[in-house]
């Protein structure tokens, strides 16, 4: 870990405004650390890098955020990681274009765990939550670490199993750490930053620009043995995180859905690509080649309470199928009224075998 004097340098560093990532990168492998950097004469800088960026190392950063970040740091919660540390996860230090530093909060030895994105849909089937959540928390009681970005969706899901699990989980963030975005997750957050962690390239009070986002994913993907892409469309960023995870030579896996539904049709496409098929927790230990730490991690899959055996209400499921349907087709199928559908629907529901979804639509929930 950096000194109290290293870690100022190194936000000095970072916190120069029009100073990007590849200049640091490239100063860095010439002069070794923050204070040479310092040090060097403006001719020696310009040999380096271009004029601009030499005159902005000499002015220096906005003095008023260095104060700010040091004061955030004063909270033990709070760390900074850079290329110099030991705790630097080292699977991100062999990607193309590692940051040179991280901002976290939350548990710093879970950046050395084995770990495991998962990636989907903002906008995800009950049944996507449910694979989401499911298959991360059994990943997670069999010691792989979930990471995931903190959107709504499949990304919350997937949080919401790693905490429940045995390991935990990492959201990688668009934004400075001390904003939650999206405001919805702001509960989620804090529950990371308890029990798990939040780490995020962005100075502090860097807002939600959509820039930021994608660049982000590549983090997200870096930091893990593999990436699972639970629920996507095919223009879903989620398949930009899976692209980065190929490129980074990360396992990219996928949950297969219905040949109907447009949330299946980008895990549909990466499969086609090569990216493996995954039917359940296995599939994914088996792709990473890693043991899990515990001999029954797939008993932590969460069970739904035991429904109340009905033959109306089995049949109606049969009619349902495992595609999305509406009421209108369900009357077809079974021949029974729109009234007595919708009753036996209702306790389906109840029941957890059956969700309600926009526009009149009910799609049957499955146990992973």
């Amino acid at each position: 870990m950096t000194s109290a004097s290293e870690t100022e340098l190194w936000l000095n560093l970072n916190l120069i405004d029009g100073l990007g990532d590849e200049s640091i990168r490239r100063l860095l492998v010439a002069l070794s650390s923050p204070e040479a950097i310092f040090s060097a004469s403006q001719s020696i800088l310009q040999s380096i890098v271009k004029p601009s960026i030499a005159k902005l190392i000499q002015q220096g950063p906005d003095r008023s955020k260095v104060t700010s970040t040091l004061k955030w740091l004063k909270d033990p919660n709070n760390t900074i990681i850079t290329l110099a540390d030991a705790d630097y996860p080292a699977s991100l230090l062999n990607i193309s274009d590692p940051p040179p530093l991280l901002y976290l909060k939350g548990r710093r030895e879970l950046l050395r765990h084995p770990a495991l994105a998962v990636v989907g849909s903002r906008n995800a089937t009950p049944q996507g939550l449910l694979n989401a959540e499911n298959f991360s928390q059994a990943a997670s009681d069999a010691g792989l670490c979930i990471v995931s970005g903190l959107a709504l969706g499949i990304d919350t899901a997937a949080h919401q199993g790693g905490l429940r699990g045995t390991t935990s989980s990492i959201a990688v963030v668009g934004t400075g750490l001390d904003i939650v975005y999206p405001a919805k997750n702001h509960t989620l957050a804090h529950q990371l930053a308890k029990e798990g962690a939040l780490i995020s390239e962005f100075p502090l009070s860097t807002p939600a620009i959509g820039r930021n986002f994608p660049r982000r994913n590549r983090i997200i993907s870096g930091i893990s043995q593999g990436c699972l892409v639970v629920e996507a469309a095919l223009q879903s960023g989620s398949l930009i995180t899976a692209r980065q995870a190929l490129e980074q030579g990360r396992e990219v896996m996928a949950v297969p859905g219905s040949i109907h539904s447009p949330l299946s049709k980008g895990c549909h496409a990466l499969i086609k690509q090569g990216a493996k098929l995954v039917e359940n927790t296995q599939d994914i230990l088996d792709e990473l080649g890693y043991a899990p730490s515990q001999k029954n991690h797939n008993d932590s899959l969460k069970k739904q309470p035991t429904p109340i055996d009905s033959p109306q209400n089995n049949l109606l499921l049969t009619h349902l199928g495992y595609d999305i349907v509406n009421i209108d087709t369900l009357c077809s199928r079974s021949g029974l009224t729109a009234e007595v559908v919708s009753a036996m629907l209702l306790t389906l529901e109840l029941e957890g075998q059956v969700s309600s979804l926009p526009g009149g639509c009910y799609q049957r929930i499955l146990i992973n």
